[in-house]
C-alpha cells in the first residue's frame, strides 16, 4: 500500500551556527547549486558533445528581527577584517553551519549543512518613524557547498 506524502511547512526551520548565539531567523533563502555545461564539437558533429563543468554554490540570505545581539555584526566584521589586511582569515571567518528542517511537532526531518561559510554582506535593517514594525538584519553568506541529510 502506499503511504502518503507529508508536506513540510517553510516556517519549520532552525539553523545551527557556531559563535551565534541566536541563531533564530525568520527568513533562509533557498539553497541551489548549478553544473555549468561544457560542450564541444568534434570531426564535423552536427550536435555537440556535452558534460557537466564547473559547479557553482550561489550564495544564501538569512534574515532575523534585530535585537541587542552582535554576533552576526561581528561575524561580518572578520570578513572585514581580513579583507583590509587587519585580521586573520582563519578560524573565525569560515563556519560550517546546518539548516534543519523540522515537521510540525518540531521533530527534525532533513537537516542540510553548509560548509566553509563567511558573511559577505550586512544590513542593519532600516528606520522608519511612521512603522510599527520590527526592525529586521541581514547576511548575505558564500559559501562552499552544502550537503542533504535525512534525520
Amino acid at each position: 500500500m502506499v503511504q502518503p506524502r507529508k508536506w513540510w511547512k517553510k516556517y519549520k526551520f532552525v539553523i545551527e551556527i557556531d559563535g551565534i548565539a541566536r541563531a533564530a531567523f525568520n527568513k533562509c533563502s533557498e539553497l541551489r547549486a548549478n553544473a555549468e555545461t561544457s560542450s564541444y564539437r568534434e570531426g564535423g558533429r552536427a550536435n555537440p558533445h556535452k558534460s557537466p563543468g564547473l559547479v557553482e554554490f550561489p550564495p544564501i540570505t538569512l534574515e532575523r528581527g534585530k535585537t541587542d545581539d552582535y554576533d552576526l555584526y561581528e561575524w561580518f566584521l572578520t570578513t572585514f577584517k581580513a579583507a583590509s589586511g587587519t585580521g586573520t582569515v582563519t578560524p573565525d571567518l569560515y563556519r560550517t553551519f546546518d539548516i534543519v528542517q523540522q515537521d510540525r511537532d518540531g521533530n527534525e526531518v532533513e537537516r542540510w549543512t553548509v560548509y566553509d561559510a563567511w558573511c559577505k554582506e550586512y544590513g542593519s535593517g532600516d528606520w522608519d518613524n511612521d512603522s510599527s514594525d520590527v526592525a529586521i538584519e541581514q547576511v548575505v553568506i558564500e559559501l562552499d557547498h552544502f550537503e542533504r541529510t535525512k534525520a
